[in-house]
């Protein structure tokens, strides 16, 4: 197994006995292996999975504040229900042509937190297809939807993850289908959380799917472009790429439902109990969005 490197300069070695000037290379003194090596910038800041502080606060200063507080004038209830510390695993719905929902939920937990936490999000791996935008999404907190990488966050790190077991499913909704819920997948968000013994904070998001609506699936522009699927949006194609960030100003609410929590050693390996509880959340979940549908008043003001 290959050793890892260190940029680390080691001292110069004493030369072996018997060796001539000429059979090794001049000893080279730290200070004149300065010029070799690459700028350093005190203060960036990285972290194990590319999550770049800088990155992500000139994104929240310029964006996500903005679309937060004006554009989608989110209102956030049941916060106190994420965890102050410790690892946790939030699931929520998932709608949307490019889906709002993500950074509006990790911006409420820093906005109205009373203990404000990083949130990491679960990509899926198709997005490293797309150059530029795969490089952008690890530097704001995105990490590729994999069972060892929640494990590694949610138990070994004790992190907030953020799922969407809907997954694409969730994405490619049409607006006549908004607040359906789609199926769970296998519950392999519930295993994780059961192997880690982290609770569960569903999340339930209305608005978004008025925010970026879908209105019908092109296939046949979708294979013509490579895209992973060519929504018709009210933006979309018309304003070319920036219309997928062209979000109708649609009234935000966040409710964090109470954690399900997992203490026994062991929960993950009843493959019947994973499946029952995943179902159990997705109607939770479903029962709340039907209740914020029915009380609001309006789209856009709530």
């Amino acid at each position: 197994m290959p050793t890892r490197t260190s940029l680390r300069v080691s001292e110069p070695e004493a030369p072996e006995q018997g060796a001539t000037d000429g059979s090794r290379l001049p000893a080279v003194r730290r200070e004149d292996l300065r010029r070799h090596l690459p700028g350093i910038e005190p203060e960036r800041q990285l972290n194990d999975w590319g999550r770049s502080e800088r990155i992500e606060g000139l994104l929240d200063k310029t964006l996500v504040d903005f679309f937060y507080r004006y554009w989608f004038r989110c209102e956030v209830e049941g916060i106190e229900n994420v965890p102050s510390s410790g690892g946790a695993l939030l699931v929520s719905n998932h709608s949307g042509a490019l889906p709002p929902d993500a950074p509006m939920i990790g911006k409420a937990i820093k906005e109205e937190h009373p203990h404000p936490r990083p949130l990491n999000i679960t990509v899926e791996h198709f997005f490293k297809g797309y150059p530029g935008f795969s490089m952008l999404i690890p530097k704001v907190g995105c990490v590729p939807a994999h069972p060892a990488n929640v494990q590694r966050l949610l138990f070994d790190e004790q992190q907030l993850v953020l799922v969407f077991p809907e997954g694409r499913k969730g994405t490619e909704k049409l607006y006549k289908d908004r607040y359906k819920l789609r199926r769970f997948g296998r519950g392999g968000f519930v295993e994780a959380a059961m192997r880690a013994r982290t609770p569960i904070v569903p999340v339930c998001v209305v608005g978004a799917e008025e925010a970026a609506p879908i209105f019908a699936q092109v296939s046949a522009l979708q294979r013509l472009t490579g895209f992973l699927y060519f929504p018709i949006t009210p933006t979309f194609p018309h304003f070319g790429m920036l219309g997928m960030l062209g979000y109708l100003p649609a009234k935000f609410k966040i409710r964090f439902l109470e954690p399900i929590h997992f203490e026994e050693e062991g929960m993950h390996e009843d493959k019947a109990l994973v499946q029952t509880v995943a179902h159990e959340i997705r109607a939770r979940i479903q029962e709340n969005l039907f209740e914020m549908v029915a009380t609001r008043k309006s789209v856009w003001f709530g």
